[in-house]
């Protein structure tokens, strides 16, 4: 029995080797399966040359363009006015801004003219005998001579005599001494130059004013300036007058403006020009972030693509026979998200939009939009 069992699982080993011998034999001539080529769809886009307007962005805040500095150059207590001396304050041109007491020195000046006065009408009688010609001139001078008001011009003397008895009696002296003082005494009121509003207020009403003492500020809101600092390369194309847009920076408000003034240096460090342009608007304030689009020159016969699409190589792909191959260009202008190019024929078929992990040799097809219609019954 143990022979016969023995015999059989003999018999079993010898035909699973044959059959085992045979499989591996089956597998050996199998042909391997050919993998399937993976073709990427690509979006492309037709070359076609023309002139392309390079447009220089930048950016800055608005200023206004005639603004003042209000500094105290007489010392006195600020005086209430008409108006309260508080930021957003409205001034039309020639009324007072700050009013500073100035009634201690009023007596001075009144003293000084009423002494110039009592000059004049001292040397009368003499004048009547001596220069009994000039007399009525002088003589009207004083007629019109008022204590309260601007000490009027001196006659003009037309002889040396007169001259030197004029002088001599410190006459001259005494009357530029007191347009002195009364120029001092304009101090004492400042004024409105043009018609704006008070962006800065440094004192209240009450306040000791000391001379030199900065009072506030003041501007005119219906001219801003926005200065922004464009690439040296660009110096030689801005022109004053150029018209430039603007726009804030959410995109949703837009204003134009023009080039008023160019730097006539360029800033060592930074290598920039600097320019200024003149805005106008009603909604425009003070301190506002406004980004600007100047034109600086037409560039003929180039193409404009996303700077994603250029290579370091200075290259772009372009589709030849379903495979993607590169071509040197030549770029003339970098924005921030596009770039200008030159040298890229005509009918030249380049991406539209970046592929990733795309090399020359690939293997792609474009992108063909499926337009479904309906048939009309």
């Amino acid at each position: 029995m143990r022979k016969i069992i023995l015999s059989i699982i003999g018999v079993l080993l010898i035909i699973g080797s044959i059959l085992f011998a045979k499989k591996l034999i089956a597998d050996k001539n199998k042909p391997k399966p050919v993998k399937a080529k993976i073709v990427k769809t690509i979006f492309t886009d037709t070359v076609q040359n023309s002139t392309i307007p390079i447009v220089i962005a930048a950016n800055g805040s608005l200023e206004a363009k005639r603004r003042l500095e209000i500094y105290a150059e007489v010392q006195g207590i600020f005086k209430p006015g008409s108006k309260l001396f508080k930021p957003g304050q409205e001034y039309r041109a020639g009324q007072t801004l700050i009013k500073i007491d100035a009634a201690e020195y009023y007596a001075s000046v009144q003293s000084s003219k009423s002494n110039l006065y009592n000059s004049i009408a001292a040397i009368m009688p003499d004048l009547r005998l001596d220069f009994p010609d000039i007399f009525d001139k002088w003589q009207n001078y004083l007629t019109s001579f008022d204590l309260d008001k601007t000490t009027p011009k001196l006659p003009q003397m037309t002889s040396d005599k007169e001259n030197y008895f004029i002088t001599g009696r410190s006459i001259v002296s005494n009357y530029y001494n007191v347009k002195n003082l009364e120029q001092r005494l304009a101090k004492y009121y400042i004024s409105a130059p043009f018609s704006g509003i008070l962006t800065e207020a440094l004192v209240t009403e009450g306040t000791l004013i000391r001379s030199g003492q900065k009072l506030g500020e003041f501007i005119d809101p219906s001219v801003y300036e926005m200065e922004v600092a464009i690439s040296k390369t660009y110096a030689n194309l801005l022109k004053v007058g150029e018209n430039v847009a603007l726009n804030n920076l959410d995109k949703t408000e837009t204003y134009s403006g023009k080039v008023s003034r160019v730097n006539g240096s360029i800033d060592a460090t930074t290598q920039t020009i600097t320019a200024y342009i003149e805005v106008k608007h009603e909604n425009l304030k003070e301190g506002m972030y406004l980004e600007a689009n100047l034109n600086a020159k037409q560039e003929s016969d180039a193409i404009e693509i996303d700077r994603n699409l250029l290579l370091e190589s200075q290259q772009i792909f372009v589709v030849k026979d379903s495979l993607l191959d590169v071509i040197d260009v030549k770029p003339v202008y970098f924005s921030d998200t596009k770039v200008v190019l030159k040298e890229v024929p005509n009918g030249t078929i380049i991406l539209k939009k970046s592929v990733p992990g795309a090399y020359a040799g690939m293997l792609v097809k474009a992108f063909e939009e499926k337009s479904n219609t309906k048939d009309k019954q």
